[in-house]
């Protein structure tokens, strides 16, 4: 299998495809900040879901970079919070990117709490 086939890798890249065009009408100020706070961390997500199935063979560097995907993730979240209160998105766009990043997590927690089923000896 490729990390590629990973559902949590293909979720959270979906995520941070729909975050990067949003983000293309955030004002020209954020720029350097806001708007590339959150394109990093949500791209991070996927990077990071591709390190650790890469690192597989042992299992507390699979599990590491899983919990970087993870908080990546919940910096996502942060970031699309204050996107909400700059009304740079609005409720329901916020609501969506958000419950899509929620079930990000979840599969990312999936597969700490199985690593057995990415690959990884437990022994």
């Amino acid at each position: 299998m490729k990390f590629q086939e990973l559902f949590a890798y293909q979720k959270s890249v979906d995520l941070s495809m729909e975050i990067f065009s949003i983000s293309k009408s955030f004002p020209t100020e954020e720029k350097y900040s806001l708007t590339d706070q959150i394109r990093r961390s949500s791209r991070s997500v996927s990077a990071n879901i591709a390190e650790a199935y890469r690192k597989r063979l042992y299992l507390k560097n699979f599990i590491s970079k899983l919990t970087d995907s993870d908080a990546e993730n919940s910096e996502t979240q942060v970031w699309l919070e204050y996107s909400l209160k700059c009304n740079y998105i609005n409720d329901s766009e916020y609501k969506k990117l958000f419950d899509s990043s929620i079930e990000v997590g979840k599969l990312i927690n999936y597969m700490i709490r199985n690593p057995e089923k990415f690959g990884v000896k437990i022994s």
